[in-house]
């Protein structure tokens, strides 16, 4: 990956909102960022939409808490201290930089990602195969940008330390895997995305916690047609959300399902999509947001 233009641009902007952009203009930034992504209007002042509201709490809710649970190796400790271990993804080590990692330590298979934002990783399925050059690229590229001005002012991903980390390679048959994302509202799990098929045509939809499909989704994929099988381990996934939730007025709380039955923690998201869903039909944009309690 050689830095094309529209990365180079990319950088250049995140730049240019985290240095240039007083704290005070965040608020008019962050209108004109949602009004070129969306083609909407955000109201911050009387928020009421998920959108809306979901932009409030990226500029005005963001707490050293959030941030640490947003960090991809500090809440590891959170979770091993809710729900245990045995529910993470084995860390085969952690570095500053790229030139730092020790490939000869690692398995034939691992997963590559820092630890600071979203969408940066690399699946390695042989290492024999990976293109050393392409991977540092990135990984050097990643490591450059603060994420939280990269795309719409995620302030809670400011001030993590920027790590690369290096997972255990997990899969499904298939060479896949299943994404269960609960949307946690003051605690309570009450909708879970399930995203699947993403190696070949990913797909999603959205049910309730007994697993009965909602006539709702957010329009990054799309729809099934056929409501998947429901899984064995349901009871305890929404146990398990419901646990790592507590205390957020509103929190994404993900997991896999691997086929062994075995459950591992994903992430938290505090800010689904930087808050620029596109909801099908419009109408559930305030459906979602009405069940989120912003701090008066």
């Amino acid at each position: 990956m050689a830095i094309d233009r529209k990365s180079w641009f990319r950088k250049q902007l995140a730049v240019w909102h985290e240095s240039i952009v007083p704290p005070f203009l965040y608020p008019i930034a962050l209108k004109n960022w949602f009004r070129k992504c969306t083609g909407r209007e955000l109201d911050l002042k009387n928020p009421k939409t998920y959108c809306d509201k979901i932009n409030w709490i990226k500029l005005y809710g963001v707490t050293p808490e959030m941030t640490r649970l947003s960090d991809k190796l500090l809440v590891r400790d959170f979770v091993a201290e809710k729900i245990g271990e045995q529910y993470l993804v084995p860390v085969l080590g952690s570095w500053d930089r790229f030139d730092d990692i020790d490939f000869d330590s690692l398995p034939k298979k691992f997963a590559l990602k820092t630890n600071h934002g979203s969408a940066t990783n690399i699946i390695v399925e042989d290492k024999e195969a990976l293109d050393m050059k392409e991977a540092r690229e990135k990984m050097n590229f990643w490591m450059s940008l603060n994420f939280a001005f990269e795309f719409g002012y995620q302030l809670q991903y400011r001030d993590i330390k920027r790590k690369i980390i290096a997972e255990e390679f997990i899969e499904n048959s298939g060479n896949d895997l299943f994404d269960y994302k609960f949307h946690c509202f003051n605690g309570k799990p009450l909708y879970i995305e399930y995203i699947g098929g993403r190696k070949s045509s990913a797909r999603e939809i959205y049910l309730d916690t007994e697993w009965n499909p909602v006539d709702f989704y957010d329009a990054v994929f799309p729809r099934y047609e056929k409501v998947p099988e429901k899984p064995v381990c349901l009871e305890k996934l929404v146990e398990l959300a419901s646990t790592l939730s507590e205390g957020w007025n509103y929190v994404r709380v993900d997991f896999y399902v691997l086929d062994n039955g075995d459950i591992k923690f994903g992430e938290m998201t505090f800010t689904p999509g930087s808050g620029q869903y596109t909801w099908n039909p419009p109408e559930a944009d305030l459906f979602m947001g009405e069940k989120i309690e912003l701090p008066i």
